[in-house]
């Protein structure tokens, strides 16, 4: 049964309380299920008037996120099992390779039998901002040495440049640019580290299909709100985050409307700074759990609500609200790339 909370904050703390308690309650019989509306960052803000609200309307349509605290290959498979979906054909496992030296990128002992036993093919795409996968001979070599080529096959999906996507429905963008062998898979499962963004304040699901997707030309024109093919700088906050929404949806409509795509995220070590940067702060927030679901943006927003209500969590929540990434969520929604209410169901309990 849905509870109604206008303040903002305490919705948050309360769902995290709620899994915390179902997790230390519940008999191995049961599954622990809460189901949440779409909270923000507790930042100070006048009251909405005319009683309106930015959540979404009673009437929208949950979307299931699985919970696991298990942090190990045992607990990604199963919380990835829970959702009981096959792929077909060729599969792709998307995930960040991470920046040399120190990034916190997902480790290949963690996902390495999630990945063997869809025979998939960890994809990734070069960066546009430098740094040591800009090229693809030095990010085949990252890859290499971060391991992730000990457990299966790797690509960099634009070593031969774009392919195009079109955006139906999109605020910004009318078509997006991905790696030009993005379409050699049938399906794809989307493993993301969550945590925080020096540009888009936070990154999860989302980021990782749109920016992590996107080729060098098709980051560009997702920084910029669609305005350079060649540098990813100088562009409008919103006109980003909402290029990333759009980016997004492009490819979850190209693989069969989102029937050929999943998302796990991991919420470990979740500093405040990206995979991509080599150096990222120390994290604030003690490792919570994986999540799972066929929704790119309720596993993001669970993955906001989780983090936002944990211990440690004032510099994440600074740093999403001063990018306004939350928006990124907001333009998702609104173009129907998913739903931010959702239903967290805990498969430990």
């Amino acid at each position: 049964m849905r509870k109604e909370i206008t303040m903002k904050k305490l919705i948050a703390i309360l769902m995290y309380a709620a899994l915390m308690l179902g997790l230390a309650a519940c008999s191995g019989s049961a599954r622990a299920v809460l189901t949440a509306e779409p909270t923000e960052a507790p930042a100070e803000e006048p009251a909405p008037e005319n009683n309106q609200t930015t959540a979404p309307a009673e009437t929208a349509e949950a979307s299931t996120v699985y919970f696991t605290s298990s942090i190990t290959p045992e607990g990604l498979m199963a919380v990835y099992e829970a959702l009981g979906w096959t792929p077909t054909g060729n599969v792709a496992v998307k995930l960040s390779t991470g920046e040399p030296p120190a990034s916190y990128y997902l480790r290949p002992e963690l996902i390495a039998d999630l990945v063997q036993s869809v025979d998939g093919t960890i994809v990734e795409c070069n960066t546009a901002y430098g740094g040591s996968r800009s090229e693809t001979a030095m990010h085949y070599q990252v890859a290499e040495d971060h391991g992730f080529t000990a457990i299966a096959d790797l690509q960099i999906l634009d070593e031969d440049g774009s392919m195009t996507l079109p955006v139906e429905g999109g605020t910004v963008l009318a078509e997006n640019y991905v790696g030009a062998a993005f379409a050699d898979y049938d399906s794809y499962i989307v493993l993301s580290h969550f945590k925080g963004h020096s540009m888009a304040g936070f990154g999860g699901a989302i980021k990782n299909i749109s920016i992590g997707l996107a080729s060098q030309e098709g980051k560009c024109l997702i920084h910029t709100g669609g305005r350079s093919h060649t540098s990813p700088w100088g562009g409008d906050q919103t006109a980003f985050t909402e290029s990333m929404a759009d980016a997004g949806k492009s490819v979850s409509d190209y693989l069969g409307h989102g029937e050929r795509i999943v998302y796990v995220s991991v919420l470990n070590n979740i500093s405040i700074d990206c995979d991509c940067d080599g150096n990222p702060a120390e994290p604030d927030i003690h490792d919570i759990g994986i999540l799972a679901s066929t929704d790119p943006v309720a596993i993001d927003q669970a993955a906001i609500d989780l983090c936002f209500a944990a211990e440690g969590s004032e510099s994440l929540q600074a740093r999403v609200e001063q990018l306004n990434g939350l928006h990124t969520l907001e333009a998702a929604e609104q173009i129907g790339l998913g739903s931010r209410t959702y239903e967290l169901v805990d498969i430990d309990a």
